[in-house]
């Protein structure tokens, strides 16, 4: 599961660094996603303390790294796969012991799969549902019921537009994030009125490895001027529904307003 250990329990006792005079502290799923990293370089260039979580060493240690050069104040990392939820309960607790407390959870984790092999393959289906869902589902129930008792903090969670109308080009993956949507909607209005506030993060294509070869990449928005929208946002405390680019929340407006009998038809 991991490559480094995870000594704290769920229902252990946290025993916090004396953070109380430093930045905010964020823990970030899926730290190595291209996304998250352009926005943990933001918040280490404020001298953040930042807890990153991955599942390649190597990949997770060179953004560490990075972000102690860029000025974060404190950086800790776990190996651990994500998808394995038996092991969350223990790694929440341990992150939130070393970060001294928690104020912004981000969570970035996903993959993009194949369409065509989950169309043959149901075992791919499930697998991009579980990563992209269910492992989120785990998380986040664990990381908003810990907000709630200390009466504070943001779950930054990134969906997807993908995940506004089902395309026959991607509903896999589309259906896995439109469940994480309606997921974090639920669960934002359970816990905003305990003084958490919930924000689902909804980008268009960016130019990340993920998405590298696919058709029209080269014109996807930058890892950096998303981040920095993102990282505005998170900023502010307010939880809600952010399309970024902005451009996206009337491209999926027009998108979702067209009538099933032409949309069938179009190639998307």
């Amino acid at each position: 599961m991991a490559t480094q250990p995870i000594p704290e329990s769920a229902d252990a006792p946290l025993r916090p660094r004396d953070l109380s005079h430093t930045p905010k502290r964020y823990l970030v799923l899926g730290a190595t996603s291209g996304i998250a990293e352009a926005t943990c370089r933001l918040w280490a260039a404020e001298g953040a303390n930042l807890f990153l979580v991955g599942r390649a060493a190597d990949k997770v240690e060179a953004v560490a790294a990075d972000l102690r050069v860029r000025g974060a104040a404190y950086v800790d990392t776990a190996v651990v796969d994500l998808n394995e939820t038996q092991h969350h309960a223990d790694l929440l607790a341990h992150a939130i012991t070393s970060l001294g407390g928690l104020d912004v959870a981000y969570l970035a984790m996903g993959i993009l799969g194949e369409q065509s092999r989950a169309e043959q393959e149901p075992t791919h289906a499930e697998n991009i549902l579980h990563t992209n869902f269910t492992a989120p589902v785990s998380l986040l129930t664990t990381l908003a019921n810990f907000m709630v008792k200390q009466g504070h903090g943001t779950l930054a969670v990134l969906s997807s537009v993908a995940g506004d109308r089902g395309r026959k080009s991607n509903y896999v993956y589309g259906s896995s994030k439109a469940g994480l949507t309606a997921f974090t909607d639920g669960l934002r209005n359970r816990v905003d009125r305990e003084g958490v506030a919930v924000l689902t993060i909804k980008p268009g294509p960016v130019k990340t490895s993920m998405t590298a070869g696919m058709k029209g990449s080269e014109k996807f928005a930058a890892p950096a001027k998303v981040a920095k929208i993102i990282a505005d946002r998170i900023g502010k405390g307010t939880g809600g529904i952010l399309y970024v680019p902005g451009l996206w929340w009337p491209i999926m407006t027009v998108i979702k307003a067209i009538p099933d009998s032409v949309f069938k038809k179009l190639n998307l």
